[in-house]
């Protein structure tokens, strides 16, 4: 598979003088497409990729790096939505259902099954209230599950799930068993359900990987991030490079908004103010607490608050993740996690293990984001459609082109969904579907090893340079996309970072040189987990600035400025106090 190309430096060059991106001056040598995509979270990608493999000239671009937003804010879950049967949403569960068990086979190296267990605490609860909700969606109280109401919710469930048993089907315990296998829950508890979805453990990684597969088929497919679009004219859409400050127009016969909740404003920049979306702000913090994530047994805690709101306490990466709240927000300002979702956090862990402590000093990282959500006026969040609508209007400046805005979608259904927008595209373009993504691996899922023997066999067939824990590693960390970089640094001497054991200085030239990498947040925030795991300190972050300036021809200056910005978000918008880099040795 190829990678992600990106500008070829500087390691291996003496300039120390930023170079222009090569992705931008080709965009700029050959500016028209038949598609341009404006958005770079996973619906954009997807569609990106799909439309590649169609042979139709497209490009995209992302106004920050790609997969910053909504995309990578997610809970990490590839989930069939038993909660929308309530809503109604009988599509939607199924086609969410069918889109997990294929990603858990077409993208294994990122997706996997995730046993998910609802403690319960009365056997009739809602029995009354939900079909109110579900012929109403309005706002009133809440009112808890019982186990009736879950039993059949999750045999419902199930026979969605009939498609060759890509998830065992759900169990019911009662109170002695379920404190047998999880003694750490509430004493309280009557009954658990357990169930599979499926995890997602790297989705920015997941969505490189889509996004490699579009470029990677063929030069007619285009893509490039911090490249804003400010404008639709008679000259096409108007970008800007947010590096250089450039603008040029890209012509096209399609635009398509892909930008998520920002999708209204987008299109205020485009000349065509819309009020299609109405998202809201989901948060959630990464603890680093060994207590907490034994109590977990491996599996994730999923349930509704009292006060109608999903709750998930999930282990990850040697980590527990904890969120998520569902509170209006003006997309105007950064999606933050507050102290007050923080304490209402460590309410929520309360009422499951209430004899587990978690304090603030255990957060390693927090983070925030805005559901796609369209327009809900008086509904409750909760029962906010997380279905997909495609919007068309006409550019009268520029006869025969068509603007196609997406309302709502869900990282689930990202190939589904791109594979309906896409033939919307290939309509208006009177061109035929070549072939079908459905069934086809994604990235570093091709050819990835489906048995414990396999998995053996590839291991050791490329341990030779590295060792077997490393192939171990790196097959986890890329799927099959890992022999490219060992291909990389084959007869190189490839030395662990000073500061992070768990990465090489190879590992990390190579990701900054085939990955599009601009800024020094998108090698420690999205091409790695180490600001996530709460792994990234002070050194480590000097060290990653010091590859990627020899990578990227940064000066002094430059290197400075990239560190100094790096800990101002993190601290800012992620909570990670980082310190300045005159305490470093």
């Amino acid at each position: 598979m190829s990678p992600i190309t990106s500008t070829p430096t500087n390691s291996r060059n003496e300039s120390a003088r930023p170079r222009v991106r090569a992705e931008v001056a080709a965009l700029r040598s050959r500016p028209n497409a038949s598609v341009v995509i404006i958005g770079g979270g996973i619906n954009g990608i997807a569609t990106f990729r799909d439309l590649a493999l169609q042979g139709v000239d497209v490009v995209l671009v992302e106004r920050d790096d790609f997969v910053s937003g909504a995309s990578s804010a997610s809970s990490h879950m590839i989930h069939g939505g038993i909660r929308y049967l309530e809503n109604g949403e009988f599509r939607l569960v199924r086609e969410s259902v069918r889109e997990r068990n294929a990603l858990i086979r077409i993208a294994p190296h990122y997706v996997k099954p995730l046993q998910t267990t609802v403690p319960i605490y009365s056997t009739f609860a809602g029995i009354l209230s939900a079909p109110l909700r579900f012929l109403t969606h309005r706002q009133g109280r809440p009112t808890e599950r019982g186990a009736a109401l879950i039993k059949a919710g999750l045999t419902i469930y199930d026979a969605f799930s009939r498609d060759g048993g890509s998830v065992p089907r759900h169990r019911f315990l009662g109170a002695k068993q379920s404190l047998a296998e999880l003694p750490a829950l509430d004493p309280a508890v009557k009954y658990t359900a357990t169930y599979y979805d499926a995890s997602m453990h790297d989705p920015e990684r997941l969505a490189l990987d889509v996004l490699a597969d579009g470029l990677a088929a063929g030069t007619h497919a285009r893509a490039v991030n911090y490249l804003e679009a400010v404008g639709l004219g008679a000259g096409g859409v108007r970008v800007r490079d947010a590096v250089s400050g450039e603008e040029f127009d890209l012509a096209a016969d399609v635009v398509v908004n892909t930008s998520g909740p920002w999708t209204d404003l987008t299109n205020e920049q485009l000349g065509r103010p819309t009020g299609y979306m109405g998202g809201t702000k989901g948060s959630h913090i990464v603890l680093d607490h060994p207590e907490l994530l034994e109590a977990t047994g491996g599996r994730e805690i999923f349930f509704e608050h009292e006060d109608g709101r999903i709750v998930l306490i999930y282990p990850l990466k040697g980590r527990v993740m904890v969120g998520t709240t569902d509170l209006e927000h003006d997309m105007r300002e950064p999606a933050v996690c507050t102290d007050a979702e923080v304490d209402y956090f460590f309410d929520l862990i309360a009422h499951v293990f209430p004899a587990i402590r978690v304090d603030r000093s255990q957060i390693v990282y927090r983070f925030s984001g805005v559901r796609p959500l369209p327009r809900h006026d008086d509904t409750q969040p909760g029962f906010v459609s997380r279905d997909y609508r495609i919007e068309r209007s006409d550019v009268a400046e520029r006869p025969g082109t068509t603007l196609l805005s997406l309302v709502g979608g869900k990282w689930t259904t990202f190939r589904a969904l791109a594979e309906h927008l896409s033939d919307e595209v290939l309509g208006l373009l009177r061109r035929e579907r070549l072939r079908s993504t459905a069934g086809l691996a994604i990235g570093g899922g091709a050819g990835f090893p489906a048995s414990d023997d396999a998995r053996r066999v590839w291991v050791v067939s490329h341990a030779d340079e590295v060792g077997r824990e490393r192939a171990e590693v790196l097959l986890d960390r890329y799927g099959t996309r890992a022999a490219a970089f060992l291909d990389d640094v084959d007869g190189v001497e490839d030395a662990a970072l000073r500061h992070h054991a768990g990465y090489t200085r190879g590992e990390i030239g190579w990701l900054v040189r085939t990955e599009r990498v601009a800024h020094l947040l998108d090698l420690v925030q999205r091409r790695t987990s180490i600001a996530f795991t709460g792994t990234l300190t002070a050194p480590l972050l000097e060290e990653l600035a010091d590859l990627a300036a020899a990578e990227l021809g940064w000066d002094a200056e430059r290197r400075d400025a990239e560190v100094r910005e790096a800990r101002r978000v993190l601290a800012e918008r992620h909570g990670v106090a980082i310190a300045e880099s005159s305490l470093v040795e």
